[in-house]
């Protein structure tokens, strides 16, 4: 397996994009290449083709993944993420991250290795976020 970077992400109002678009310039300003797909564009047969992944989900109604297509893609991809280098990052309205936090432990879990802690914003990313973002792909990069 080679160090192909998958960046996938769903995103409800944008933000999530963005901070998705923010962690490609941070690969890419660090001299590497990644693919980025929205969570219904990915094509979940292709999960082998990638040993490092940057996984964006906001947090949704009770601080849980977004349900109707972000959640069922997980839990399929959640079997081959073993020895996967992975980043987490999304946005939220309210709350205290809580939905990270169970997210991270449950990468973990999975055999998975979690490069860094999930990365949160509140609403849209502002320049700070963006730039926590861009080196949130660059340590996924040099992992």
């Amino acid at each position: 397996m080679n160090d192909k970077i998958a960046i996938i992400y769903w995103s409800g109002t944008g933000n999530t994009e963005v901070m998705a678009q923010n962690v490609q310039k941070g690969i890419e300003s660090a001299g590497g290449e990644s693919d980025i797909f929205s969570v219904s564009s990915f094509d979940i047969g292709n999960i082998d083709n990638y040993s490092k992944l940057a996984l964006g989900c906001p947090a949704m109604g009770e601080e849980v993944l977004e349900e109707s297509e972000f959640q069922p893609f997980y839990d399929s991809i959640k079997g081959n993420l073993s020895g996967k280098k992975v980043v987490l990052f999304g946005s939220y309205d309210w709350g205290d991250g809580e939905w990270m936090r169970i997210w991270q432990d449950d990468i973990s879990s999975s055999g998975a290795s979690l490069v860094k802690d999930g990365l949160i914003t509140n609403l849209a990313p502002d320049d700070k976020a963006a730039d926590e973002c861009k080196s949130l792909g660059e340590a996924l990069l040099k992992a």
